[in-house]
């Protein structure tokens, strides 16, 4: 397959041509910068020297873009893809956003929250979270790849929604994210003195994943689902460590609990089970596109804590973004992604 990049100098498109360079199946058709056209990708890159020695080109080739790449993914912030999107609808080139424009059902819910008007709202996209909308990421021409925050924080607690064990109002997910997940632009809140021996939330009831969550908690609920969810920035470079707080319904068992999550899981080759009591950490699944999930039930207050890690830029971004197009053109699920991950 002919892969293009939109955006490859971003951490999350440096991380695809990463994974990209290890698939079998793909060959680089493109690689795409607006800041940085004309450069190779490895002077800025330098761990990428040798294996793709590639000069940037720009979004004003997208046409001629498109027609050599049978998909394009588009590591690029909101507001992007859907135009991207809007001008190549004639061609049958997929594509795949990593950012937010089409994440939402309802374009109002992305209009409200991101602050801006959406400009391909007739366009249906795919939610690519690969494990729960597989058969749907497969017929995809366009396709929406999670957040991270949303890709950790939906897993941990659907598997419970589905089964119905536990009460959907008063859930809580607080979450911590790596700094990578704030991009590579020059910030003063991700500046070496600022995060290191540092651990602060932003984006307090306001955050924009909230109601990306939401949305997939209702639709396993059956019914509306509002949430509680407070990200926080740690002082480490990858990882999401999601931690979601429930009340479980009346007698349910540990057992019970334990059923839910095979049933949803047992056969999915991303998510580890680590079970009752088990207490996930994100070095353990650094640089992979693996999931793990523990949980622990609180007998005293009638709560269940599951807790979920993944790598941002992985199964956060980038990994379940290759995951997504293995299912959309047919091959294995796990090509290019079976790497173990990082330790120490």
């Amino acid at each position: 397959m002919k892969a293009s990049v939109i955006g490859a100098t971003g951490f999350a498109g440096a991380e695809l041509l990463r994974l990209l360079d290890g698939h079998p199946e793909v060959e680089l058709a493109a690689i795409t910068s607006e800041s940085s056209t004309g450069e190779n990708i490895a002077a800025m890159y330098p761990h990428l020297s040798v294996r793709i020695e590639t000069a940037l080109g720009s979004l004003q080739d997208i046409e001629q873009i498109a027609d050599k790449s049978d998909v394009i993914f588009i590591a690029l912030p909101h507001g992007h893809a859907m135009k991207i999107g809007r001008q190549l609808k004639m061609h049958d080139t997929k594509i795949i956003d990593l950012g937010g424009d089409y994440r939402f059902k309802d374009i109002r819910v992305f209009e409200e929250w991101y602050k801006v008007k959406h400009e391909d709202p007739e366009t249906k996209a795919v939610y690519g979270l690969t494990e729960l909308y597989r058969g749907q990421v497969k017929d995809a021409k366009i396709l929406a790849n999670p957040g991270c925050y949303t890709t950790c924080s939906i897993l941990s607690l659907v598997p419970l929604l589905k089964a119905g064990l536990i009460e959907t109002q008063g859930i809580i997910i607080d979450a911590k994210s790596g700094t990578t997940g704030a991009g590579r632009g020059l910030k003063l809140g991700s500046l070496y003195c600022s995060v290191n021996e540092n651990f602060h939330a932003y984006g307090v009831a306001g955050h924009r994943h909230t109601p990306e969550i939401e949305q997939v908690y209702s639709e396993y609920a059956g019914k509306d689902v509002v949430i509680q969810f407070t990200p926080h920035l740690l002082p480490v470079d990858r990882g999401i460590l999601a931690t979601c707080y429930a009340s479980l319904k009346n007698d349910v068992s540990e057992a019970q609990v334990q059923e839910a999550f095979a049933e949803m899981y047992a056969d999915e080759y991303f998510i580890r089970l680590r079970g009752q009591g088990a207490c996930p950490e994100i070095k353990n699944v650094r640089a992979s596109n693996y999931v793990d999930i523990g949980w622990q039930i609180d007998k005293r207050t009638g709560r269940i804590i599951v807790m979920s890690v993944l790598d941002n830029l992985v199964k956060g971004a980038a990994g379940q973004a290759v995951q997504n197009m293995n299912v959309m053109f047919g091959i294995p699920e796990n090509t290019g992604l079976t790497q173990l991950p990082i330790y120490p």
